[in-house]
């Protein structure tokens, strides 16, 4: 059986991809706008040794399976794709033709990763935020444009450009922080300190803000003395659970609790609100998954081997729970999906417009990962498989009073 026979026994014949193989057989619709190429039999063996996303990871990164044309496209056309109720008959010529490919199993990518030690253990965490933030300041510069803010913009307009979508969305975080001059607030997991310096400059709050990549913090650093904001923000390479201080009137997580763990929700949020006054608000940005039996973590999935090592992404539901067992009153709560999936849009356009110089600043492995990390995930978000959520919540005295208004005004 040829490879492209195969193909079109599981997808069937209505699939607008066209597929091509090593030994010559075509399949899929013929002149479609996407085409997918296994280009040798190490793409077989990955497919077959990982079946699922790692396995189709793995043959992408290593330049085994291409694809042609639109990335976010080809998702979608294959994830839509019924996978036909094969006969048993047709299933048996399968495993014949296939069996010699799983007598090979190729080495991953060096690309992927496997952490030793307990998962969050401050060893740990402070590796797994390295491994993927301090890949190259260039190279996230020319991703995320100038303000370098890597967490879902908030767009005005359908039609605004990512900087005035990534302004808009630190102002809104300001908005419902109801910033003040003088106050005092901690950003944690502050990446290169978008949000701490548009905070200061627009707002007149003092900022100390940490980061546990050691490249953000020396860039952000850099940036603050150059915006003249240095006597007001304090950018720290740091754990958020080393900071001393307290007495925060408010506090912002952007992007972090992706990376903080189900189990370890007790202690992050007891620990944000004891940081906080009495009547001070917590603002905590992060993606959740949309299905709340789904499993929050997945040791063999590609962005835990690839992208974000020990991330978990919990329903929104949990982390209002978990909010509000640690006496965090939730006040507000925003779902801002479509917004990342315009985000994710333009940083994987910026990606092919700085593709050549991407290559030669990471190489072209770790290049096609991020392809196929920004174009994955913006079909998860664009799918409803994953959503983006802003819950902002105060610690309300033991008197009852909140120091919230009525209603949220923005």
């Amino acid at each position: 059986m040829k490879i492209a026979q195969a193909f079109d026994t599981l997808a069937g014949p209505d699939i607008d991809v066209e597929f091509v193989a090593y030994d010559g057989s075509k399949g899929g619709r013929v002149g479609s706008d996407v085409r997918m190429e296994v280009r040798s039999p190490r793409a077989i063996s990955a497919l077959l040794s990982a079946p699922g996303q790692l396995g189709v990871a793995r043959a992408y990164i290593n330049g085994d399976l291409e694809v042609s044309g639109d990335l976010y496209t080809a998702f979608d056309r294959l994830a839509n794709a019924a996978v036909r109720d094969v006969p048993l008959h047709e299933k048996a010529t399968l495993a014949r033709a296939f069996a010699p490919f799983l007598l090979s199993r190729p080495a991953p990518p060096p690309e992927e990763v496997h952490h030793k030690g307990g998962r969050h253990s401050r060893r740990r965490d402070a590796e797994v935020i390295s491994h993927h933030y301090d890949v190259s300041n260039t190279f996230y510069e020319w991703v995320l444009g100038p303000t370098m803010a890597y967490t879902c913009a908030v767009f005005p307009t359908s039609d605004a450009t990512l900087e005035q979508a990534q302004e808009e969305k630190f102002d809104l975080v300001c908005r419902k922080l109801g910033l003040q001059p003088e106050m005092r607030v901690l950003d944690v997991g502050c990446g290169w300190g978008g949000f701490a310096m548009h905070a200061a400059r627009h707002y007149g709050v003092d900022v100390i803000a940490v980061t546990l990549s050691e490249q953000q913090a020396a860039w952000g650093q850099r940036a603050v003395e150059a915006a003249g904001l240095g006597d007001q923000i304090d950018i720290r390479f740091s754990d958020y659970r080393a900071v001393p201080e307290g007495g925060f009137d408010r506090i912002a997580s952007i992007g972090l609790t992706e990376h903080i763990g189900k189990r370890n929700y007790a202690s992050y949020f007891g620990f944000l609100r004891s940081r906080l006054v009495d009547g001070g608000r917590l603002l905590n940005h992060c993606i959740t998954r949309t299905d709340p039996t789904q499993r929050t973590y997945t040791r063999n999935g590609f962005i835990n081997r690839y992208i974000f090592p020990d991330g978990e992404l919990v329903h929104v539901g949990v982390l209002v729970d978990a909010m509000e067992r640690q006496s965090l009153e939730v006040q507000h709560e925003e779902n801002l999906r479509m917004h990342y999936a315009l985000t994710l849009g333009h940083w994987l356009d910026n990606l092919e417009a700085h593709w050549q110089a991407a290559v030669a600043e990471v190489g072209l492995r770790k290049a096609r990962v991020w392809r196929l990390y920004l174009a994955a995930s913006k079909w998860g978000f664009m799918r409803n498989r994953i959503q983006l959520h802003q819950v902002l919540s105060t610690r309300t005295g033991t008197d009852g009073g909140a120091a919230f208004p009525l209603r949220l005004s923005l």
